[in-house]
């Protein structure tokens, strides 16, 4: 972050300046305070940040930012009715201070994986600045704006929703300069109610960005594959199947943990090698290469970032231990994501291949039959046991049991679980973790293995 006049600050939220001082940092948590901080004093659920004002001034805090009197903490109070509000509009603020290549990520499924595939191809061009873990909400979407400062060319920001106006908030302090939808699933269709009213909400990441800044879409997801007939921007589509999509892959092959293929765009073939398997991370790799275009890279500078791309913790990494081959992917989980990992797993040539199931979260009433669904697919693609965890899981099994599954056994306990795995699992094998975040399956996947996933 770039140093600011506590002034410049007080006028971006529209607060009182009681007192001038140097700003070096914005931060939330007293544990990041250090000499020179403004510290925001943020409501939760569970917590009030006004109760640790007197630990942050301890700490070195130069000034607060807070929504009611608190006893006197000794430096300058910035009282506003929202500190919340303030921090989103102190970020828009910071942000228009820069001319960065701004690219703002959003969709159902694949957003980190498609934002650090980004971030490695605009690495080529330029120091690029991108979401940390999943800050990708009203408090940490700002945090990353915050980290912003005159060395950074670009800077790759994910937009996470829950609800219908969330990413509209998002969008206009981030203010992209191109925006990426990865695809429309079924997260939140308990708060949004169907697959329609999800993608209006994540089209409100247009809102933030100016009229000519381009939007970037999955052209094989039958509802972004209409937008271009809905709204009036640049749109640039990438996809496999579609024969429209100025950008798409052909002649795709996997092997040895890595994805070969072809990219033809406006007439030009560029080869592609991303280390990592799976249909869904080519379509990752298509966002990413179209937002290389879209920011005047050359096409070998692109292939270049692209192999150079590394999964985030707990995301579809592949590992070998003690002759096992572990997907990890513990991340989180939709049905989407889990068909996508499932095909994976089924794509091995392992002599068995096992997947070790939790439930996915925040389905609403659709819960029972996406989880049934997912367990049907599980089936089909001949997955040679399916093991659950949590009751929705239950549904699951049974999908998969419908669809001739050999074996599978539910577990309402990670210890119970993670025992019976400990015996069952044997050399050769393939295994999948994967589970919605709430349902911590690293606790399982590090009792069986000794691998530390990481968060």
């Amino acid at each position: 972050m770039e140093k600011l006049q506590l002034r410049q600050i007080a006028e971006a939220v529209g607060a009182v300046c009681p007192e001038d001082r140097i700003i070096e940092s914005v931060v939330t948590d007293t544990s990041q305070v250090t000499e020179g901080s403004l510290f925001v004093a943020i409501k939760g659920e569970r917590f009030d940040g006004h109760d640790f004002i007197p630990k942050a001034v301890e700490n070195g805090a130069a000034a607060v930012l807070i929504e009611h009197e608190t006893p006197d903490p000794g430096v300058p109070c910035l009282t506003v009715p929202s500190t919340r509000e303030a921090f989103l509009d102190l970020a828009a603020w910071y942000r228009r201070l820069f001319h960065t290549f701004v690219v703002g990520v959003t969709g159902s499924v694949g957003k980190t994986s498609t934002k650090d595939m980004i971030c490695a191809v605009l690495s080529r061009k330029g120091k690029t600045l991108k979401t940390q873990g999943n800050l990708n909400n009203g408090i940490g979407l700002p945090k990353t704006i915050l980290r912003l400062d005159g060395s950074f060319q670009n800077a790759v920001i994910e937009m996470g929703m829950s609800h219908k106006g969330e990413i509209s908030r998002l969008t206009r302090v981030a203010q992209p300069s191109a925006g990426v939808i990865t695809n429309i699933g079924v997260c939140h269709i308990e708060n949004l109610g169907s697959q329609e009213n999800i993608l209006s909400a994540k089209l409100e990441i247009t809102e933030g960005m100016s009229g000519n800044a381009p939007l970037i879409l999955n052209a094989d997801d039958p509802l972004l594959a209409d937008v271009c007939n809905r709204i009036d921007r640049d749109i640039l589509y990438y996809g496999i199947d579609s024969g429209t999509a100025e950008v798409r892959a052909t002649e795709i092959d996997e092997a040895d943990g890595a994805t070969c293929f072809n990219v033809r765009y406006y007439g030009r073939t560029a080869s592609v090698r991303i280390p990592v398997i799976g249909r869904h991370n080519v379509y990752n790799a298509l966002a990413a290469f179209s937002v290389g275009l879209t920011a005047g890279m050359a096409p070998e500078d692109i292939v270049a970032g692209l192999r150079d791309y590394e999964p985030s913790a707990m995301r579809q990494n592949i590992v070998k231990k003690d002759g096992i081959t572990v997907i990890i992917d513990c991340y989180n989980a939709s049905p989407d994501s889990m068909k996508a990992s499932l095909t994976v797993l089924a794509g091995l040539k392992n002599p068995r291949r096992i997947a070790v199931l939790g439930d996915m979260l925040e389905l609403g009433e659709k819960a029972p039959e996406m989880h049934r669904m997912v367990g049907r697919f599980a089936g089909e693609k001949g997955i040679d046991a399916v093991f659950g965890y949590g009751p929705h899981s239950e549904q699951l099994l049974a999908g998969a049991e419908e669809k001739g599954c050999p074996f599978t056994k539910h577990f309402s306990d990670k210890k119970e679980m993670a025992a019976f795995l400990k015996d069952y699992l044997k050399e050769d094998d393939a295994v999948l973790y994967k589970a919605s975040r709430g349902m911590a399956l690293e606790e399982v996947l590090e009792a069986v293995h000794g691998i530390h996933a990481g968060h």
